[in-house]
């Protein structure tokens, strides 16, 4: 859970860069929330509840996909490619499973290197 509520502190911090387990973690429990969510809407019959918490998420969810692709070397401006039906969408998936780019990058050091 720390993962989601770091994610949800740097709510729309663009720059930086964020590891794999952070973003992969982030959207685990993101997705299991709205899961949960769509149930609670969906037994209520409407869709409030699940659509205020994907407009409060929208933006972190954003920010953390960007810096997830500042760590693999690659630009917040990828997100274009998902406009590509299909291919866009395994370029992505590929862009975000990737290791992180090794010591520090044009958009920060490398977070798995960094101790607090």
């Amino acid at each position: 859970m720390n993962w989601y509520t770091s994610v949800l502190k740097k709510y729309a911090t663009f720059s930086g860069r964020a590891r794999r387990k952070e973003y992969w973690m982030f959207t685990l429990i993101n997705m299991i929330i709205i899961t949960v969510l769509q149930i609670i809407d969906f037994t209520m019959g409407t869709m409030l509840i699940s659509g205020i918490y994907s407009l409060l998420v929208f933006l972190p969810s954003l920010a953390v996909t960007v810096r997830r692709l500042h760590d693999t070397g690659k630009s917040g401006w990828w997100l274009l490619i998902n406009i590509i039906p299909v291919i866009g969408f395994i370029v992505m998936i590929v862009f975000l499973v990737k290791d992180s780019d090794p010591g520090s990058n044009k958009f920060g050091p490398n977070p798995k290197e960094v101790h607090y």
